[in-house]
Order: structure tokens, then C-alpha cells, then sequence
């Protein structure tokens, strides 16, 4: 079996899809909760703001996981670290099935988000595969994967949650973590550490990552804002459709997943414009497409039309802005792409943990209206930085 670091002959079509379809299935477990948040308070007797707190726990998961376990990707052989991390994720995923309480659920849901970080492995791994002039596209692909399966997570979970039970919906989740890794265990090629460092220094490193290259600190903070505003609509959407005008279930919640996907499946061509362009452009026009989504939710998000709008325009944004972010960060040495990947992933869920209880937050006191202005808030924030940022940088810079 060839070594990734040997030819980059190993990445074919085929296996392009297989990282791509394994990246949108692994990525699906963070959002299986949101469309069955409904369900949860009713088999729980809690709040909304209780049973809102989920989303958040599993995002924080994320991050840690990300933070503490994605950087081994440089330090350990990727396929093996893989495959263990979809069995980890399969066995977090069956307890969470189980659990009998909010409490012991919430921990279930923190463990499974420290697990599920296949997902950040597969990328930089497709991207150190990819030859430089494809590379953005290669990670379009994949990601366009990975955004799809969380769009279409809901849309599953929906339907699985209002016929057969929010349990059986996570007892499906873990045997498919368990049959992606048997077809990755056939399929990936071994790769060979680029590191030989004790596991405390690669954790340092990560900060010194930070303070070196302000390419990173752009793209973590754009992407992180981008990614709450994302995570404040989707983790209150369940909410809105329970109410008048709407009065829908879990499964009309999913459904709206389904509209995302045109959005998301942008995503290659964002990576092509990503390729002959300047990245920083398309996440200034990924934030301004974001930003234009809520204006939307704001002004007709008690009507149907105007919500499937925003929901296009939303995933496309947040796409965008995305890919063009780690076709970015991915310019840097090659070397570096498990680190620059953990530290982008980390900022960018614990962003979407901001906006999970910001969204929680604002619907608590003000209703739909307050969840758009968090998320106008966070965007706020994430477009300033890119202008201020944008003015500093010199020629020399990486683009």
C-alpha cells in the first residue's frame, strides 16, 4: 500500500468521494439534536432553554476534541487515527442513545462531540493528497460533503425522531460510524507522521501557530463568527416552526436541511474561485451573503418563502466562506495543516457554540427577532475584523 507523503497518485475519484461522503456522515452526529429538541423536552419535562443547551455542549465537545486530539494527525499515522476515532464515535454515540436523563444525556452529547473529529483528519489529509492547483478544489469537494451531511442530518433526524423515536435516530448514527470504518480500513492509503515531537510540545506549537501567522487569526475569527450566526438560526428553528403561523413538527424542521443542500453544493465551485482568485475575497462575499440571509429572516421569517430563501442564502454563505477560509490557512507549509486545522476547526465551534446560546438567548427574551439580531451581531463582528484586518495587511502577506 503506497504512503500518503510517497505519490499523490493515491488520491483518485473515487476515494475523493469515500473522504467526502465519511466527512458528511461523521459531521451529521453534531446535528442530529437540533431538529429533536422538541421531542427531548417533551420525553424530559424540561425547558426550552434546558434542552436548547445541548446543541451547545456538543459544540464545545468539538472544540476540545479538536483542539486536544486533531493535532496528532501530525504526529500519528492518519489512517489508523481514523479509524479509531469513527469506533470511539460509534460507542459515544450508543450512549447517548441510552441515556435516561437531560443530565446524563448532556454528557453523553459532550463526549460524542469530543470524538466526532473525523471529519477535521479527512480534510487535511485530502488536501496534503491533492496537488497544489487542485487543492482547492479537492477541499471544496470534500467539505461540500461534510456541509451536506450536516444539512441532511436534520432532514434524517426529523423524520427518524417523529417516527421511530429520538433514540433510534443515534442507535442508526453509531452503526454508521462502524460501516464507514470498514470502508475506509479498505480504502485509505497510510500516511507518515511529519512530526517526532513528546505530545506537550505539539500542543504548544499550536499557540506559537497562532502568533505567527495572521492569515490563521483572519480565518478563525471570520470563520467562527460566520459559524455562530449559522448555529444561532439552526438551534432555534425548531422553535419557530412550533409556534404560529407554522405549527410543524420535527420532520417539517428536517425538511428545511434539504433546502440547504443547494446551498452547500456550491461548494466545489467556491474552491475553484478559491484557486484563481484571492481567498479573502470570497470570505468577504461569504459573510455579506450570511449577513443578507438574516436580513431576510428578520423581515419574513414568519413566512414560508422567505425562510427558504434565507436558508439558501445562509448555507451558502457560511460555505463560502469556509472553504475560501481553509484554502487559506492550507497555503501555509503542508507540514502544519493538522495543527492550522485544529486550531481554524476549534475557533470555528466554539463560535458555534457562542451562537447556540446567543440564539437560545435572544429567543428567551425577544423571540425570533432577538435570535437574527445575535446572529447580526456575531457577523458584525466577523465582517469589521476582515475590513480592519484587510487595510493592515501588506503585499507580502500570505493571500
Amino acid at each position: 500500500m503506497k504512503t500518503a507523503s510517497a505519490s499523490q497518485d493515491s488520491l483518485t475519484s473515487s476515494l475523493v468521494w469515500i473522504m467526502a461522503i465519511t466527512s458528511g456522515a461523521a459531521a451529521a452526529n453534531l446535528y442530529y439534536n437540533q431538529p429533536l429538541l422538541a421531542l427531548l423536552q417533551q420525553s424530559f419535562h424540561a425547558s426550552a432553554h434546558a434542552t436548547g443547551l445541548i446543541p451547545m455542549l456538543t459544540q464545545i465537545g468539538y472544540a476540545v476534541g479538536i483542539f486536544l486530539l486533531v493535532p496528532l494527525g501530525d504526529l500519528m499515522e492518519k489512517r489508523r487515527l481514523i479509524l479509531t476515532m469513527l469506533m470511539l464515535t460509534a460507542v459515544a454515540l450508543g450512549v447517548t442513545a441510552v441515556s435516561p436523563n437531560l443530565a446524563c444525556l448532556s454528557v453523553a452529547s459532550l463526549v460524542m462531540g469530543i470524538t466526532t473529529i473525523t471529519p477535521q483528519l479527512i480534510v487535511p489529509f485530502a488536501a496534503q493528497l491533492a496537488k497544489p492547483q487542485q487543492r482547492g478544489k479537492i477541499v471544496g469537494m470534500v467539505m461540500s460533503g461534510l456541509l451536506i451531511g450536516i444539512l441532511l442530518a436534520r432532514t434524517v433526524s426529523g423524520f427518524v425522531g417523529a417516527t421511530l423515536g429520538w433514540r433510534a435516530m443515534f442507535w442508526l448514527a453509531s452503526g454508521l460510524m462502524i460501516v464507514m470504518a470498514i470502508v475506509l480500513s479498505r480504502m485509505l492509503p497510510k500516511s507518515q507522521p511529519s512530526l517526532r515531537v513528546p505530545y506537550p510540545q505539539l500542543i504548544g506549537s499550536l499557540f506559537k501557530l497562532i502568533q505567527e501567522h495572521a492569515v490563521l487569526r483572519e480565518a478563525c475569527l471570520a470563520g467562527a463568527m460566520s459559524f455562530g450566526a449559522f448555529s444561532a438560526f439552526w438551534s432555534t428553528l425548531v422553535f419557530l416552526l412550533a409556534q404560529p403561523p407554522y405549527h410543524y413538527g420535527s420532520e417539517v424542521t428536517g425538511l428545511f436541511g434539504l433546502v440547504g443542500v443547494v446551498g452547500a453544493a456550491a461548494a466545489p465551485l467556491v474552491g475553484k474561485l478559491a484557486d484563481k482568485r484571492n481567498p479573502k475575497l470570497t470570505v468577504g462575499l461569504g459573510l455579506v451573503i450570511t449577513t443578507s440571509s438574516f436580513l431576510i429572516f428578520w423581515v419574513f421569517g414568519h413566512q414560508i418563502l422567505g425562510l427558504i430563501i434565507g436558508v439558501i442564502l445562509l448555507d451558502l454563505g457560511v460555505q463560502s466562506t469556509m472553504v475560501s477560509n481553509q484554502a487559506r490557512i492550507y497555503s501555509l507549509p503542508s507540514e502544519f495543516h493538522s495543527r492550522l486545522n485544529a486550531i481554524y476547526i476549534t475557533f470555528y465551534f466554539i463560535g458555534g457554540a457562542l451562537g447556540s446560546f446567543l440564539g437560545a438567548y435572544g429567543w428567551s427574551h425577544w423571540q425570533w427577532h432577538g435570535v437574527c439580531a445575535m446572529a447580526l451581531i456575531m457577523l458584525g463582528v466577523g465582517f469589521t475584523s476582515f475590513v480592519k484586518r484587510r487595510r493592515k495587511r501588506t503585499a507580502s502577506e500570505c493571500p
